[in-house]
């Protein structure tokens, strides 16, 4: 019986790399790939003057999910993805989407230390919270 597979997304190599594993991880269980992105307003853009009435961060946010797959799979892959964008913090939407999914896969950017404690860690964050096994694909 075949699952599903969560893969974080958010365009840094890292990010692409693990998209990359995830889709050969798929393509050997049968499991469905799921891309996410999670995206938020940072505190500093709610308010700002002179941002056009046409400024959609969503839509924003669809096109470099789309940009992404485009970069990091074959077209016949990136085509039998489901896409997902929500609107929150990342390392929620990750842990919110791998709820029933067999496997939740994210790259590690690297941060480690004061940075990490600093910026966060998605990968940190989602492997002490996921409800499924997860996955951290390491940089070089």
């Amino acid at each position: 019986m075949a699952g599903r597979i969560v893969v974080g997304v958010d365009g840094s190599e890292p990010s692409l790399k693990a998209l990359r594993w995830a889709a050969g991880q798929a393509a050997l269980t049968g499991d469905e790939l799921q891309a996410v992105v999670g995206w938020e307003y940072p505190a500093s853009w709610a308010a700002a003057p002179g941002m056009p009435p046409e400024f959609n961060p969503e839509l924003l946010a669809e096109q470099f999910l789309e940009e992404s797959l485009t970069k990091a799979l074959a077209p016949d892959v990136a085509a039998g993805v489901t896409r997902t964008v929500v609107a929150g913090n990342p390392a929620q939407a990750l842990v919110d989407q791998a709820r029933g999914a067999s496997l939740l896969v994210v790259g590690d950017r690297g941060h480690a230390g004061f940075k990490a404690a600093v910026l966060g860690s998605v990968s940190t964050r989602v492997t002490q919270h996921a409800p499924c096994p997860v996955v951290v694909v390491r940089g070089e």
